[in-house]
This record gives C-alpha cells, structure tokens and sequence, in this order.
C-alpha cells in the first residue's frame, strides 16, 4: 500500500515536469510580486529576480533528473540510448 501511495508523488513524464515547473513558476512570482510591495525598490526587484532564478535552477534539475533516469533504465534493460532501430 505504502509503494502504491509513493508512486504518486514520483514524476514519470515530461508533461508531469512542465506541470509541477509551471506550478513552482507561479508561486514563484506571486510571491516576487508580493516582496515588489514589501520591499520597494531596487530590493523588492532583485527577490523578485532571485524567485524567478530559483524556478530556473529548479526546473532544470527536474527536466536533467527525469533524462538521467530514462538513460538508466535504458541502460538497464541494455537499449542503446538514441538507437532508433527497435
């Protein structure tokens, strides 16, 4: 039971990817917006960058994460990475 309820929460796709990065972005620059009030100025422009960098950083590692493991698994079953006989 406890394997079937962790697999909701492990991102198997690309789309699955882009989703959770498109989730992380807004939350992101809702709360970017909300340091442009709290902090105005040149401050409350450079968290809003820095939010923004984080969601940057962080999709990259989960679209590099999910490559690596397809890679892996190809590996695995002893496909040839790119090979585009069958």
């Amino acid at each position: 039971m406890l394997t079937r309820m962790k697999r909701l929460f492990v991102i198997k796709t690309r789309v699955e990817a882009y989703l959770i990065i498109f989730a992380l972005a807004l939350g992101a620059m809702t709360r970017g917006a909300h340091y442009t009030v709290e902090y105005p100025g040149v401050g409350g422009y450079l968290l809003f960058g820095a939010t923004g960098g984080a969601v940057f950083l962080g999709g990259a590692k989960i679209l590099d994460a999910l490559r690596y493991e397809r890679e892996a698994r190809q590996r695995d079953a002893g496909e040839v990475p790119g090979d585009p006989t069958p």
